[in-house]
């Protein structure tokens, strides 16, 4: 069975044919960090502007890559939630067009089950298993308990661990995107020079996530953490940054492991790219941790329409009024 998956719900353009759900035929992707890089961020017009047009470009070459025809297809899968809603509109147009003109089922995809779904293309993974997906948009725990039964067992608070990233990049005139930027930066710094705070929760709510009161000390308050034996240059906060945030990453994951009994944790989004963060989790004896390939862990259409087969196979389908939402529905603790 084929699948053709649609991703436009930030700043990449992505377009992919899987085969049943495993086999990645092609996976196109087309990304905007130079035209939002100017800004440090993504800026929304600009986004759904740039989506419009490169999209159409996309699936054509997804369907080269392929050596497969649009009627070879037997459904169309699409991000429709949740991400920017300009940008989601032109991904979700696109995918019902396709639709229409094959006569075949429209799969709605969550963006983030999606991202829980990225590292199965690659690994067997057992269920249930703990699911962080960190990125620029997204903090989140789960524990999922199939493909498409995730339930959030924590998120953050304020900002997401790779917008803190962005942030304080931005503030160091680093460049932008500020993750990638930063992780190479790390190994030139002492990354116990700062001892920088770390958000804990209590309670009914131990696996909740804060980051503005790190991102805060590292701008505003660096000097109050300065240990003296280590002179204030910017490669020492940086490492020191990046050693906390990641650290409170995975903390609260080995925490969520520990009480849960659950010791196999799938790690994605694009802050899994993170080589400290992987080299951690790596390290940990009491647990597996299950990575993607860095270019399934970015936002791409290879998770969508691996995960929109088993959304098929569910009996799970949108008519043409499907709409676009740019935030997750959440009732009780269950991702939907």
């Amino acid at each position: 069975m084929y699948l053709l998956g649609i991703e436009s719900s930030c700043d990449e353009s992505s377009a992919s044919i899987v085969e049943d759900g495993q086999r990645v035929l092609s996976n196109v992707v087309v990304s905007q960090v130079k035209d939002h890089a100017v800004f440090c961020g993504v800026v929304p017009e600009i986004a759904s502007r740039k989506h419009l047009e490169t999209i159409n470009e996309v699936v054509e070459e997804a369907f080269r890559l392929a050596q497969l025809k649009y009627e070879d297809m037997n459904a169309v899968g699409v991000v429709y939630k949740p991400g920017l809603i300009g940008s989601l509109l032109v991904g979700l147009s696109t995918a019902k067009a396709f639709a229409y003109q094959l006569d075949c089922p429209l799969v709605p995809v969550n963006h983030i089950e999606a991202h829980l779904y990225a590292p199965h293309l690659e690994w067997e993974i057992p269920f249930p298993n703990i699911g962080l997906v960190v990125s620029g948009g997204h903090t989140l725990l789960t524990k999922s308990h199939s493909f498409t039964d995730h339930e959030i067992i924590g998120s953050t608070i304020d900002d997401a661990v790779g917008e803190c990233f962005d942030k304080i990049a931005k503030y160091f005139d680093l460049g932008y995107p500020g993750g990638p930027v930063i992780d190479k930066i790390f190994y030139n710094g002492d990354p116990i020079a700062y001892s920088f705070p770390k958000a804990k929760f209590k309670g009914d709510q131990p696996y909740q996530f804060s980051f503005s009161g790190l991102k805060s000390a590292v701008i505003h308050q660096r000097e109050k953490f300065l240990n003296e034996n280590h002179k204030d240059t910017v490669d020492n906060i940086i490492a020191s940054f990046q050693k906390t945030a990641i650290d409170t990453l995975i903390e609260t994951t080995l925490r969520a492991c520990n009480d849960l009994n659950i010791s196999d944790v799938v790690v994605t989004g694009g802050v899994s790219c993170n080589s400290y963060l992987r080299k951690a989790f790596g390290k940990l004896d009491s647990i597996k941790s299950y990575f993607a390939s860095p270019e399934l862990s970015t936002d791409n259409a290879a998770m969508v329409g691996g995960l929109a087969y088993h959304l098929l196979k569910a009996g799970v389908t949108a008519d043409l009024s499907l709409n676009a939402h740019s935030k997750i529905v959440k009732r009780g603790k269950v991702l939907e």
